[in-house]
């Protein structure tokens, strides 16, 4: 092969490398890991309201159900793993949950990543998972990796911060804009990105 095309053909396997590599290296916990796309639906309950990947709280009403989310297809055991970006891009509220792993055959909301104003990440009923990590205007990176009946963890920007058993049952995923119950609006978030993975 003459040199000029051993050249071209060796920069065509490296930009295909580039393009094929962000998905493999997406996944926090790697080693057997199949990429899937489960069905969704929509959720808009009072002022919620959802335009594409936005999720809005349009008011600052502290009481009833305010959500805007994507609630995903039910799950019985084996592994997930869930990925998506989050950018808060105005929250005149307080604790609003974002991402939810609900239990369908347990207690409801397992696990309910919230943010405070100021940008605090904490687990609903428990503990901070990372400070400071979500102001207005900063995108944020999520996975969660369950192991139905064994574990679910919870990766910031890639780096482990939370971790806490599961028990067995049907689960699914939701994410968007949830008033908690000590918590209101108004908030707009916009998410992006959003993968799965399954084993």
């Amino acid at each position: 092969m003459p040199p000029r095309l051993r050249l071209l053909a060796a920069t065509t396997a490296v930009l295909g490398s580039m393009l094929v590599a962000p998905t493999a290296w997406a996944e926090v916990e790697p080693g057997g890991w199949t990429s899937y796309s489960p069905s969704f639906s929509v959720q808009e309950r009072g002022c919620g309201q959802v335009n594409n990947l936005t999720f809005q709280l349009t008011c600052s009403t502290a009481s009833g159900d305010q959500r805007a989310e994507r609630r995903y297809a039910t799950y019985s055991g084996g592994s997930r793993q869930f990925e998506g970006y989050f950018r808060i891009t105005s929250m005149a509220g307080t604790r609003i949950s974002l991402k939810q792993t609900f239990n369908e055959s347990g207690s409801g909301p397992f696990f309910m990543l919230a943010v405070e104003r100021g940008g605090r990440l904490y687990r609903v009923g428990g503990d901070t998972i990372q400070s400071g990590a979500a102001p207005v205007g900063t995108t944020v990176r999520v996975n969660t990796v369950h192991v139905v009946g064994s574990a679910h963890r919870t990766y910031i920007n890639g780096s482990q911060r939370h971790s806490m058993s599961s028990p067995g049952g049907s689960f699914y995923d939701k994410f968007g804009s949830y008033r908690t119950n000590s918590g209101a609006g108004p908030i707009t978030t916009q998410w992006s990105d959003i993968r799965f993975w399954r084993k």
